[in-house]
C-alpha cells in the first residue's frame, strides 16, 4: 500500500513539473502576464492617474486603479526578454528598456507598445533609463552602454564614457545640466552641463551602487550593496556614509509626493526613509514580500515591485513604514 502512495506521489509531481515547464498556449500565458503576484517586477512609473509595471519575460501590466487591478499592455512584437525599467516622458510617452539591449516606446501611456531597439546578437542589457526632459532620453547598462535619442527614443546614438566597460546602473538630474551616473564597483560620474563632459569622481566605496537620487542642485543620495547609502552636500565633492542599521542590498528609490524627502526598497522587504536633506528619518521592513526592486507613490499610496510581484506597500501612511527610529 505504501508503495502504490508513493507511486501516486510521485506522478502528481512528474505532472505537475511538466504541467511548469511545458509550452504554455498564449491564453495561458496571456493569464500568468495578468498576475501581478506571478511575475518578478523590477521597474514602476506612474505617467498621470495609471501605473505601469514592467518586469521578466516581457512583461508590461497596466493599473488604472492604484494597482488595485491589472491588465496587460499590448506588444507589437514580443521578444520574451526581461525589462528593467521604464520612464515617463510626460502623461503619454514612455519608454522601457531591458536585456539584448532591447527598446520600447509607449505614445498612450503604456496601453500599446512599439520595439525602437534589439539586438539579440549582442546580448547585453540595459539597465536603466532616465529622461532629461522634453525628448532628451538616455538609456544605459551593462559594460558601459550609453546611448541617447533627442528625439524621445525613436532613434538612439551611442555615446562612449572613459569607464573601462563598468556596467551602469542608474542616473539622475535635472534642468540645470547636472547629472550623475552610477555604477558597479563604487562608479560615481558626473556632468555640469548636461551630458557633454562626465567626470570620474574619486572613489569612496567599492561595492556596486544600485540607486542615485538628486534632492536639489547640492544634496545627492546613492545606495547599493551591504545597506550602503551615503549622501553629498556638495553635488558629489564628498560623500557621508548614512548608517541604516543593516546589510541588506538596496535596489529602488521613490521620492515622496509631498517633497518631504523619498524611500529606498531593497532585500528583505527593507525600506529606508530619509528627508529632503538626506538624512535618516528611520528604517522598517514590509513584511512577507521578499526582494523589493523598485517603488511609487500614487497619491498618498505606495506600491512596491519585486521578485513576487507588485504590491501594496502601505495603508496609505507612509510613516508607519519606518517605526524604527533613525540611528545617528
Amino acid at each position: 500500500m505504501r508503495s502504490v502512495i508513493g507511486y501516486l506521489v510521485c506522478l502528481v509531481v512528474a505532472l505537475t513539473i511538466g504541467y511548469t515547464f511545458s509550452p504554455k498556449k498564449p491564453a495561458q500565458e496571456e493569464l500568468l502576464a495578468t498576475r501581478p503576484d506571478r511575475v518578478q517586477i523590477n521597474g514602476l512609473v506612474s505617467p498621470g492617474s495609471r501605473v505601469v509595471a514592467v518586469g521578466e519575460r516581457g512583461s508590461i501590466l497596466l493599473s488604472d486603479d492604484q494597482g488595485v487591478s491589472w491588465q496587460p499592455a499590448q506588444l507589437a512584437t514580443q521578444r520574451n526578454a526581461t525589462l528593467t525599467a521604464v520612464v515617463a516622458l510626460d502623461d503619454k510617452r514612455l519608454l522601457a528598456v531591458g536585456h539584448d539591449g532591447w527598446i520600447l516606446r509607449s505614445l498612450d501611456a503604456g496601453s500599446h507598445w512599439q520595439e525602437m531597439r534589439y539586438d539579440a546578437d549582442l546580448g547585453e542589457p540595459l539597465l536603466g533609463v532616465w529622461s532629461a526632459g522634453g525628448d532628451s532620453v538616455m538609456a544605459f547598462g551593462s559594460f558601459g552602454k550609453f546611448y541617447q535619442s533627442q528625439d524621445a527614443g525613436q532613434t538612439w546614438t551611442p555615446q562612449a564614457l572613459d569607464i573601462d566597460n563598468a556596467h551602469l546602473n542608474s542616473m539622475a538630474g535635472g534642468n540645470d545640466g547636472r547629472r550623475m551616473l552610477v555604477g558597479e564597483q563604487g562608479l560615481v560620474l558626473r556632468t555640469r552641463d548636461g551630458g557633454q563632459h562626465w567626470q570620474t569622481l574619486p572613489a569612496f566605496y567599492s561595492g556596486s551602487l544600485f540607486g542615485i537620487v538628486r534632492l536639489s542642485a547640492d544634496n545627492w543620495v546613492t545606495y547599493g550593496m551591504r545597506g550602503h547609502v551615503f549622501v553629498s552636500h556638495d553635488f558629489g565633492d564628498s560623500w557621508t556614509q548614512v548608517n541604516v542599521g543593516n546589510q541588506l542590498p538596496l535596489y529602488g528609490h521613490v521620492l515622496l509626493s509631498d517633497h518631504t524627502g523619498l524611500l529606498i526598497v531593497g532585500a528583505g522587504s527593507s525600506v529606508v526613509r530619509l528627508d529632503a536633506q538626506g538624512a535618516l528619518v528611520g528604517v522598517g521592513r514590509l513584511t512577507g514580500l521578499g526582494t523589493l526592486t523598485s517603488a511609487v507613490m500614487v497619491g498618498s499610496r505606495l506600491l512596491v515591485g519585486g521578485e513576487r510581484g507588485v504590491l501594496q506597500g502601505s495603508g496609505g501612511s507612509v510613516a508607519a513604514l519606518v517605526a524604527n527610529p533613525a540611528t545617528r
